[in-house]
């Protein structure tokens, strides 16, 4: 079924501020008292301006925003903060009963109100917040305020793809299905307006289907080509020479996979290289540098061009096969960083019909990163080609143990050989099956004797958690943190959280104890909802009985009034033992709180 009027009007809403946790504090620290400022820089479109006005909410903030018709006019940023007529020294003295300025679009300031901001950090009197558009032109003034070293940088990177998935929930009014959420992440590349353009026109133009049951929504098929979709794709759909367009076009339709360059005429290559509009690598291979462009293209030729021109889904056979032994060695190797798989995602995302074999092998590799929702969907699409395929039926089982949505952690299914054992494929071949299976006692808790075992099987893989067992069996918490730190290396998120989970019980050092916590924390967020026995043991130990209280009333939903009513206690008495417990545990906010929570005791509080 397709999107309803109450879901259509929330996506015309402002968009929420989600994510960014790390970064917002960030900012709010270097804007406390005693503190200088900070820069924030990046593309247009990430985010900047909407991090800046939420760090500085609810505090005495003045504002001036930089504007490219007024760049000719001295001060034009400050003219609601100074008289008409004034010198750079007196405009210093005027501006120094402000306690915090917010400078955006800074690479916009006119010379003059560039300079005031430098005077102005000189001197120090006022605590700055400056965002600058670093794909842009910028004034010296501006650029020198880091590279001079008179104001910290954050060069805020693209929101991750768990984050892009939080907004396009709070964005939708519906969780985003993981397969449509990373199609979306992939087409922005961190450009959160055109984040947000996509999301419009598909929703304009595309049947966003609903599960029967939950809220999850999908997107499949082409891209549709809005008003806005064909501004940002502007780039190549407006190409007016035949030869260019030809080129770009036949490109467009050769993906996912890339054709040689010798394919095509070198001097339109050439040209269009020259424009950042293709990218050539070490092996001639072309691809259209932008991940929207290709989809723009195809969604904008005629039928009979597009018929003509588009590839067919079992015309990538080979290269399919060749994606899934990678994921494969991948596994075995015990190195499950994500892959480049343009293949799978372009079948995903033309509603093709994904090969059996090589979805549960997907779906193998998402649940060993702890990408459990993602695992699920894997499962879910080779279910569609074969419906009853044991290895996909085999993940989905394994992925919906693992994020149990009661709240209560199950014991981990056995992976290993045996006669049951569609798990057994299920994470690796031979010796590495064999490791992968071990494991699992490692992850339950019981690593004694697994040590030596692992030990003796061959492969990096087994002696990665063979660490892991042997620091767990002496009780080792900085070793078990190391061990953690390794296997975060190798993408394995989700042992990782549980390595940290189980350090901060082995530490004799407090401190070290909550800084594994809010490793473990910052982990398991990440993981799609995973809940095992290692996540069950972030435990409340360290708060008061009436902290254990609302804390465990904020972990199971209830907003700050409902605990208060509950509790007879005031609203701001909640929130005041809320931020004393996420101060003691690590957390940051309510979305913590079910890795915090140990369950036996949330049921007896």
């Amino acid at each position: 079924m397709t999107i309803d009027e109450q879901h259509a009007r929330t996506l015309e809403l402002p968009w929420p501020f989600t994510g960014r946790e790390d970064e917002i504090e960030l900012v709010r620290r270097s804007l406390a008292a005693g503190r200088t400022g900070i820069v924030v820089t990046g593309p247009a479109g990430r985010g900047k301006t909407r991090l800046a006005t939420e760090a500085v909410r609810g505090t005495d903030c003045a504002r001036v925003t930089g504007t490219p018709e007024a760049r000719g006019l001295p001060f034009a940023a400050f003219a609601h903060l100074l008289p008409e007529h004034v010198t750079l020294h007196r405009a210093v003295q005027l501006l120094a009963g402000i306690r915090l300025l917010l400078v955006d679009d800074a690479h916009l300031l006119d010379d003059a109100s560039a300079a005031l901001v430098h005077q102005l950090a000189v001197h120090g009197r006022i605590r700055l917040l400056v965002v600058v558009a670093d794909d842009h032109p910028v004034p010296g003034a501006v650029s020198r305020l880091w590279t001079g070293e008179l104001l910290p940088r954050l060069a805020l990177e693209p929101l991750p793809r768990e984050e892009t998935a939080q907004l396009l929930t709070a964005a939708a009014g519906g969780v985003p299905e993981p397969l449509t959420a990373n199609r979306l992440h992939r087409l922005c590349q961190g450009d959160l307006r055109l984040l947000r353009d996509l999301l419009g026109a598909v929703r304009e133009r595309a049947p966003l289907t609903r599960a029967e049951e939950g809220d999850e929504w999908t997107w499949r098929g082409p891209l549709p080509v809005t008003a806005a979709v064909r501004e940002r794709a502007a780039r190549v759909l407006d190409r007016t020479g035949p030869a260019e367009r030809e080129t770009l076009e036949r490109l467009a339709f050769a993906e996912p996979l890339p054709p040689a360059m010798d394919d095509f005429d070198l001097g339109v290559l050439e040209h269009l290289e020259n424009e950042d509009l293709i990218h050539v690598d070490e092996k001639g291979a072309v691809t259209l540098v932008h991940p929207l462009h290709g989809p723009a293209l195809r969604a904008a030729a005629g039928r009979l061009r597009a018929r003509r021109l588009a590839r067919a889904p079992g015309q990538c056979g080979p290269a399919l096969a060749a994606e899934r032994a990678a994921l494969v060695r991948r596994i075995d190797l015990a190195d499950v960083r994500l892959p480049s798989t343009p293949v799978g995602e372009w079948l995903v995302a033309e509603d093709a019909l994904v090969p059996a074999g090589y979805a549960a092998v997907r779906a193998r590799f998402a649940r060993l990163r702890g990408e459990l929702r993602e695992a699920t969907a894997w499962a879910r699409e080779g279910l569609r080609e074969t419906p009853a395929d044991p290895d996909c039926q085999a993940e989905l089982a394994l992925a919906a143990a693992q994020s149990d949505e009661t709240g209560t952690a199950r014991p981990l299914p056995r992976t290993g050989a045996g006669p049951a054992a569609a798990p057994d494929a299920a994470d690796g071949t031979g010796a590495s099956a064999g490791a992968y299976a071990l494991y699992d006692a490692v992850r339950l808790g019981a690593p004694e004797g697994v040590a030596e075992r692992l030990a003796r099987l061959p492969g990096e893989g087994a002696a990665v958690f063979a660490r892991h067992a042997d620091a767990l069996a002496r009780g080792d918490g900085p070793a078990l943190d190391a061990a953690a730190g390794t296997l975060e290396a190798r993408g394995f998120l989700l042992f990782a959280a549980e390595a940290h989970a189980q350090a901060v019980r082995a530490h004799r050092d407090p401190r070290a104890a909550r800084l594994s916590r809010t490793r473990a924390v910052a982990l398991a967020r990440r993981c799609q909802g995973a809940r095992t026995p290692a996540l069950s043991g972030l435990v409340l130990g360290e708060l008061t009985a009436r902290q254990r209280q609302i804390v465990t009333l904020a972990a199971a939903g209830l907003s700050n009034r409902q605990i208060a009513e509950r509790l007879t206690l005031s609203v701001r008495t909640v929130g005041n033992h809320l931020y004393s417990a996420y101060t003691r545990l690590g957390g940051s906010d309510r979305g913590a709180l079910p890795w915090l929570v140990e369950l036996p005791e949330a049921r007896s509080a």
